[in-house]
């Protein structure tokens, strides 16, 4: 829930996003965009775009360090004026005078008044006074200010207090770390060439990376033996955020920008998949060798991509148990059938932009030695069916059309508030609510479309346990058919909850929030 002032709840900010005036005047205009329901995603490229190349870098850390500790500053301006404050754009200029003194080193009389004009330009000159004199107030104490705004979380007190009963014992260092910046992570395309080999390009380009590797331990029924299985997903982090422009061969779809426990899903599920594949090549008489996976609410594409890479780079003889030797196989593979549902179009054309930057068109995937079958649909994961599946099939309990699904499950992505500070102020506590009814609006749906046999990976970038763990296990005891797949403690990531693991952005150096549940469909 949105999380104003008393004074300032029937004050809404204009929604016009002009892009004129000075460097504050235009990060003023787009916090007023956000507080008025605009993401920082479709506002941020606006504001750069509109200026010099000497200020974008001042304008990003003011305008991305104000929404960090938005709360915490609106509280520190509650206890600084002695009146509320009513009107949101002087709330706002003020704040952005705070961030200037507290956290941005700007030289006190520069940020009070160049803060103050600020005021004039958007229309609030009679509010100057009043900025001045708060702003004057703190500049004499900046260090007592600023301990006094660190002090507690800088989140809606809905969200702080959420938090409090998921994760009491993680409370603080989760709050603090949410309002830090973000680790840059990289994922190199295992199709085109090694972690190692990309880290020497990068020492080349003078761009410092530290390897980062989890590995991740489950048990899957389906195994050929009965030893837990263990994998490594293995990524880069960047010492210092740099422009993807910057990084060598991004254009040629050698790398990619990608958190490292989202890098996480397309190996799990890829494993899991490769599991079933083993154990179904081993049973004779197998009629159907083509596999059809399913990657739902997919957009913008990266685990998409990242599931894309791991395939091409399969052999295809484990695929789709192709003998070595001259003799036959049990029968001729038909290849890999992938699809990707998402349901806005906007969001379709990022995955196809994304795609075609890796080279993984649907011509190029057809030419492909696995002979994959992209099909991408803009479609409501609600309500979708497989066009594979008839209607009797689709109702049978113990029928499916996938060998394996990963849903990228929609959720309040509380999870990533360190990249997306403007989710503190957009999201409601009534959309949690919201979203898990639609999370298992989706699952409700999905589910019939797995195989016997086939794995469902579920997966968020929230941090609340009733779009996570509290989901899975309302699922699952109203599924008979739905066997958990437990992971080990050979996981070197998340925490382990009754089912499935939770990863939280606590670590300034880790990844951010993430939920991971493995599901096995069972003969009913």
């Amino acid at each position: 829930m949105r999380h104003p002032s008393p004074a300032s709840k029937n004050h809404k900010p204009s929604s016009n996003l002009i892009m004129n005036g000075s460097v504050r005047v235009r990060v003023i205009r787009t916090l007023l965009a956000i507080q008025n329901g605009q993401s920082l995603a479709s506002v941020l490229d606006p504001l750069l775009n509109s200026l010099h190349d000497g200020d974008k870098g001042f304008a990003h850390a003011l305008l991305l360090t104000t929404l960090r500790q938005w709360h915490a500053l609106a509280r520190l301006l509650d206890s600084l004026a002695d009146n509320p404050i009513d009107e949101v754009e002087v709330r706002t200029t003020i704040q952005v005078g705070l961030v200037q003194l507290l956290y941005l080193e700007v030289a006190d009389h520069a940020a009070i008044h160049e803060t103050v004009e600020a005021a004039k330009e958007v229309g609030f000159a009679h509010a100057t006074g009043l900025i001045n004199a708060i702003l004057r107030k703190v500049a004499k104490n900046p260090n007592k200010f600023r301990k006094k705004c660190n002090k507690n979380h800088s989140l809606p007190n809905w969200l702080a207090y959420q938090l409090k009963q998921d994760w009491s014992e993680q409370y603080d260092a989760l709050t603090q770390g949410l309002r830090q910046s973000a680790p840059m992570f990289l994922r190199v395309n295992a199709a085109t060439t090694s972690v190692a080999e990309y880290q020497e390009v990068l020492d080349g380009a003078e761009i410092e990376t530290e390897l980062t590797e989890l590995s991740t331990g489950f048990c899957l029924p389906s195994a050929s033996n009965a030893a837990p299985l263990t994998l490594a997903t293995t990524g880069l982090r960047l010492r210092q955020s740099t422009a993807v422009s910057a990084l060598p061969d991004f254009a040629d779809g050698i790398v990619s920008v990608q958190d490292m426990h989202a890098q996480l899903a397309a190996p799990i599920i890829h494993r899991a998949l490769m599991s079933k594949v083993s154990a179904d090549n081993s049973q004779a008489g197998l009629d159907n060798h083509e596999l059809h996976i399913l990657d739902a609410c997919a957009a913008p594409g990266g685990k998409l991509a990242h599931w894309l890479e791991l395939l091409s780079s399969e052999d295809a003889s484990v695929l789709f148990h192709v003998k070595q030797d001259n003799t036959a196989a049990t029968s001729a593979p038909t290849g890999i059938k992938l699809t990707a549902i998402d349901n806005e179009a906007s969001r379709i054309e990022r995955i196809y932009d994304n795609l075609k930057r890796l080279n993984f068109t649907q011509t190029d995937l057809a030419q492909s030695s696995n002979d994959i079958a992209l099909d991408i649909v803009c479609a409501d994961a609600t309500r979708w069916r497989s066009t594979g599946a008839s209607k009797k099939q689709y109702s049978a309990k113990n029928s499916g059309v996938f060998d394996a699904i990963l849903l990228d499950s929609p959720c309040t992505a509380t999870g990533v508030i360190r990249r997306h500070p403007d989710i503190s102020i957009l999201r409601t506590e009534e959309d949690v609510e919201q979203t898990a009814l639609l999370q298992a609006e989706i699952l409700q749906n999905l589910w019939p479309q797995l195989k016997v046999g086939g794995y469902l990976l579920y997966v968020t970038c929230s941090i609340l346990k009733q779009e996570n763990v509290l989901q899975m296990q309302d699922f699952v005891s109203r599924h008979d058919d739905a066997a958990v797949v437990a992971f080990t403690e050979a996981c070197s990531w998340g925490i382990e909850q009754a089912i499935g693991r939770q990863c939280l952005p606590i670590d300034r150096e880790g990844g951010d929030g993430f939920y991971y549940a493995l599901l096995q469909k069972t003969m009913a």
